[in-house]
């Protein structure tokens, strides 16, 4: 297995909970009114640092769609699913954006630095700083 490319966003990002990668800018966010069979999920126009599983048809609330898991690309976490179709015609605003449960990402602030690659113990670099906020508004999920 090669090394993994992971890419870091400057401002304030949304992290993979796990190991702390980054995954969307929070200009990125378009809703917070979706859920998953984890709890409440949110919406992105694009995330970086993800890898996408094979397409399926997944019966949802609004209706069939073809998605594909997304997960991490540092650590694997399975962190939520990307909308390929969208069989009705009401649904197609999702096509090519993403969902991120939200019991698996962290935000993290402006200041932040990215965490020291593996193998690498640097005490002068400063820990990251995150909140875990917590949204219940829902909408979508899957059964």
């Amino acid at each position: 297995m090669g090394r993994v490319f992971v890419e870091h966003l400057s401002g304030k990002a949304y992290c993979c909970k796990y190991c702390r990668t980054h995954l969307a800018k929070v200009e990125e966010l378009l809703s917070k009114q979706f859920h998953s069979k984890n709890g409440p999920a949110w919406l992105f126009g694009q995330v970086i640092n993800v890898v996408p599983g094979p397409k399926e048809d997944r019966l949802m609330t609004t209706g069939m769609h073809v998605v594909s898991d997304i997960s991490c690309t540092k650590c694997c976490a399975l962190l939520g699913w990307k909308y390929e179709d969208a069989h009705e015609e009401s649904q197609k605003y999702k096509v090519g954006r993403f969902i991120l449960e939200r019991a698996h990402v962290v935000e993290a602030s402006p200041s932040a630095q990215p965490p020291p690659p593996p193998g690498r113990n640097d005490s002068s670099v400063p820990p990251l700083s995150y909140f875990d906020g917590h949204s219940s508004d829902m909408d979508d999920h899957y059964f």
